[in-house]
């Protein structure tokens, strides 16, 4: 039988960057782009904070899950307001861990939960149907550019 710690670091697959947005200013509508330059502080053109909440990602899976909830089809991106969407890759699995994305690495550091302004775009219960959906909050750990279709990968 296998250690539980060889089962949690294992993965069937990487995933892939399918979205970058960038948030110009606080509320300000996110901007779809092709590529960015991940700085210590976040994606540049962002209004990030740095730290542990520098960039904000989301599996491209959840979209369609919100949605149902919802009872629709899936979420487009920029409505939730996260900088990545990352498919392939279960990002759950992953909290704490290093992941390279494209020449950059982030770690995760904590779920991003939604706010109240979900309930306002999504409609009535689009807070309840992001709850364990989210996404999450990472740290920056060595910047570099990210761009559309790059692997996602723990390392």
């Amino acid at each position: 039988m296998e250690k539980l710690a060889t089962l949690i670091a294992r993965h069937a697959q990487d995933g892939t960057l399918d979205w970058i947005g960038l948030r110009p200013e606080r509320l300000a509508d996110p901007v779809a782009v092709p590529e960015a330059l991940m700085g210590e502080a976040g994606l540049t053109g962002d209004h990030a904070r740095p730290g542990k909440r520098a960039i904000t990602l989301i599996q491209a899976e959840h979209l369609a899950a919100i949605g149902a909830y919802l009872g629709r089809g899936p979420i487009p991106p920029e409505i939730l307001r996260r900088n990545l969407v990352v498919s392939g890759l279960n990002l759950s699995a992953l909290r704490d861990r290093v992941l390279r994305i494209g020449a950059a690495q982030v770690q995760i550091t904590t779920p991003c939960a939604p706010c109240s302004r979900m309930e306002a775009v999504l409609g009535p219960g689009g807070y309840s149907a992001m709850r364990a959906h989210g996404g999450w909050c990472a740290r920056v750990i060595t910047p570099g550019p990210v761009r559309l279709a790059d692997g996602v990968s723990p390392v």
